[in-house]
């Protein structure tokens, strides 16, 4: 796993690098694991634009991955790793001892030919996954789970890595890649290991078509814009706004709370990322 810095023939070539795919053992994905996918433009069932600067990109299938890892005690084979278009991570594809086939996050280190088990009984090893209460402090972990049985839905992301720092009654306290501190039930699972692609944040696109392959179209700044069109649009001459940046209905966007103070989740979380 790396990075490609080509010899600089262009303008764009110059400023942009690719990942160089070592890891990547299967060109097509395994078809019954997939799904079409459409794309919606950032547009509701209305038709109208609710996230904005969003469309095109390239054609994608959906890969359906396994955050659950329900097979309880059943092994499984590592059979490939992937390239999956819908997310920065890499996925696997294992294979369980009944013939079940299924697409997990590829954690880093993880090779074809590797033995996977979920479990309270499963060995502590890259790519296991266990409930809290069974992995010791100290370990690093991702798809971590809220609620038990729900799947992973915390640190999936590529190069992603959180880490257990203590237990406490029902309670582990785990440090997540922004710095917060939460506390997450015993019965809840997590996957030992680092989330496989760590290179993914050194990657240079180069070029704005490059980013309009992932989907993203070009944004407008407020300032350029008109008066009946932003806040910060208007004046004469080049003018910086004159308020603080602000979204087209008037939001502050840089520092305001939004977060409702009420919201139960709060309770749970020991050290905020900001402090």
């Amino acid at each position: 796993m790396g990075l490609i810095k080509y010899k600089p023939v262009t303008p764009t070539r110059r400023f942009s690098n690719v990942p160089d795919f070592k890891e990547i053992t299967r060109q097509e994905p395994y078809k019954p694991l997939t799904e079409i996918k459409k794309g919606k433009g950032g547009r509701n069932n209305h038709g109208h634009v609710t996230s904005r600067h969003r469309g095109a990109g390239h054609k994608r299938r959906l890969r359906i991955v396994d955050f659950a890892r329900k097979k309880i005690g059943v092994e499984a084979l590592v059979k490939t790793i992937e390239y999956d278009p819908n997310r920065s991570a890499r996925i696997a594809l294992i294979e369980y001892q009944d013939g079940e086939k299924s697409y997990i996050l590829s954690p880093d280190g993880l090779k074809v030919g590797d033995r996977l088990m979920s479990g309270a009984n499963a060995e502590i090893k890259i790519g296991n996954h266990l409930p809290l209460k069974s992995i010791p402090p100290g370990t690093p972990v991702h798809n971590i789970e809220l609620k038990p049985g729900q799947g992973g839905v915390m640190v999936r992301s590529a190069g992603g890595i959180a880490q257990i720092l203590s237990k406490e009654n029902e309670f582990a306290h785990i440090k997540l890649p922004s710095g917060e501190v939460r506390m997450v039930r015993l019965e809840c699972s997590a996957t030992v290991g680092q989330v496989s692609n760590i290179d993914h944040e050194n990657v240079a696109y180069g070029k704005a078509g490059r980013v309009r392959w992932l989907g993203v179209r070009p944004q407008s700044r407020g300032v350029a814009m008109n008066p009946v069109d932003h806040p910060l649009g208007g004046g004469e001459g080049k003018s910086s706004g004159g308020r603080h940046p602000c979204s087209p209905w008037g939001k502050i966007t840089k520092g305001l709370k939004t977060r409702k103070r009420n919201k139960s989740s709060n309770k749970y979380v020991v050290k905020d990322r900001r402090r």
